[in-house]
């Protein structure tokens, strides 16, 4: 009987982690250095991302770094374009153009989420 308990509070918090995480405010922070043609692909892949996962959840912040260089410095970034997830927690980095989709939103935590294309490479 206690097997039972235990596994019906276990599912009770999955759900609602689940629930939590398919609610939660995203806030993405971008840097660019000038525009570039890898910093465009890199904000058109990041607003795709944001409007079909994160419709209506997400704040995203475009900093360029050539405008705002104490920006970067406050935050150590050392390649651009570079994506911040700043919430929710863990914080994660990602470095490039963006185009790698699957490994953006696995590393966003949304691969689980409903249907999930991914964005076609440049090549």
């Amino acid at each position: 009987m206690k097997k039972k308990a235990v596994a019906a509070i276990v599912d009770h918090a999955l759900e609602a982690a689940a629930a939590a995480h398919a609610t939660a405010l995203y806030v993405l922070r971008l840097y660019i250095t000038g525009i570039t043609p890898r910093s465009a692909r890199a904000i058109a892949n990041v607003r795709k991302i944001c409007d079909e996962h994160l419709k209506g959840r997400h704040e995203l912040e475009i900093v360029d770094i050539s405008q705002h260089p104490m920006l970067a410095e406050g935050e150590q970034i050392v390649a651009t374009p570079t994506l911040i997830k700043l919430m929710p927690l863990p914080l994660r980095r990602f470095i490039g153009d963006m185009s790698q989709g699957e490994r953006i939103l696995l590393g966003l935590d949304l691969r689980g989420s409903a249907e999930t294309p991914s964005i076609p490479e440049k090549r």
